[in-house]
């Protein structure tokens, strides 16, 4: 109780600085330590100390207007952290990392440069219900596949680490997907990376290391199955990465990851491609490419 007492006694201000100096965590476990503590946990002093330097981009109209507009940094804060907002366009989402404050993206289908994608015939725009954005894109047939997007570097967290996902599903009568696997690419300032990734795995393989019965040779929209022996069965071992499931019904794909380092000034450019192959490939159902910090371990 003492001690409770000698903590109570010490000036707000001394202990909002010393919060804002940890995570956001540590301030809300912080709160249930004493009133005193609680006070200073709540303050904006801390929790302007959580929200990204730079200041946040512009929302669109409406974001953040509903129940009603946050009434402190911590509620703006808690609000960003936990789903995305829009911005002006209703193209790019953006909301910030819970543990670090770091803002995080997501580029829509439409925000992306798809090769042939305003051509019906390999490409259409649907309807989502279980995103932000209110369009993505569905691969009708293709055999030149091309997927492309940019963000400045500037509207990123400076010093961090982020990775790069595609965001899609797949319909039920998909092909050409897993073979041969993509090539994901990623430019920063000075750097450039380049990783084998697939779309899809083969949990439906037969086991007999042919093509699956969906796969598609080059000819124009075919109809026919046709098999193929002695291809290579993508495995973890390839260092081929994979598609996981989201909590939100979604499966990403990992393209890469970046350091965006302060004082850059450029874009980061990321790539998904398949055009060397040239077999016909559908039933991508796109969302976007979210752009997250990269958690270590």
């Amino acid at each position: 109780m003492e001690e409770a007492c000698e903590i109570a006694r010490l000036p707000e201000e001394l202990l909002s600085a010393a919060l804002a100096r940890t995570s956001p965590r540590d301030a809300c476990r912080a709160a249930a330590v004493s009133p005193a503590f609680r006070a200073a946990a709540n303050s904006d002093a801390v929790w302007a100390r959580f929200l990204p330097p730079g200041g946040l981009p512009p929302l669109a109209d409406g974001e953040l207007a509903a129940p009603a507009p946050p009434s402190s940094k911590k509620e703006l804060f808690l609000r960003l952290s936990a789903g995305p907002a829009l911005l002006p366009d209703r193209l790019v989402s953006v909301w910030l990392d819970r543990e670090t404050g770091a803002k995080c993206y997501m580029l829509s289908a439409r925000n992306l440069s798809i090769v042939w994608g305003d051509t019906p015939q390999y490409w259409t725009w649907i309807p989502l219900e279980d995103s932000r954005f209110s369009e993505g894109a569905q691969l009708m047939h293709v055999c030149w596949f091309e997927i492309r997007g940019k963000i400045h570097s500037k509207m990123l967290s400076q010093d961090t680490t982020y990775a790069a996902y595609m965001v899609f599903k797949t319909t039920y009568n998909f092909y050409g997907l897993d073979f041969p696997v993509q090539e994901a690419s990623i430019s920063a300032g000075a750097t450039n990376s380049t990783r084998k990734v697939c779309l899809q795995g083969n949990d439906d393989d037969d086991g007999e290391g042919g093509v699956p019965e969906n796969y598609r040779p080059m000819v124009p929209f075919p109809r026919l199955r046709l098999r193929r022996r002695n291809r290579r069965v993508v495995s973890h071992e390839e260092n081929v990465a994979l598609p996981q499931q989201r909590a939100d019904g979604w499966m990403e794909l990992e393209l890469g990851e970046f350091l965006n380092e302060g004082g850059d000034d450029g874009e980061v450019s990321i790539s998904l491609v398949e055009t060397k192959g040239g077999n016909w490939k559908s039933g991508l159902i796109v969302q976007g490419i979210e752009i997250r910090r990269k958690k270590s371990g």
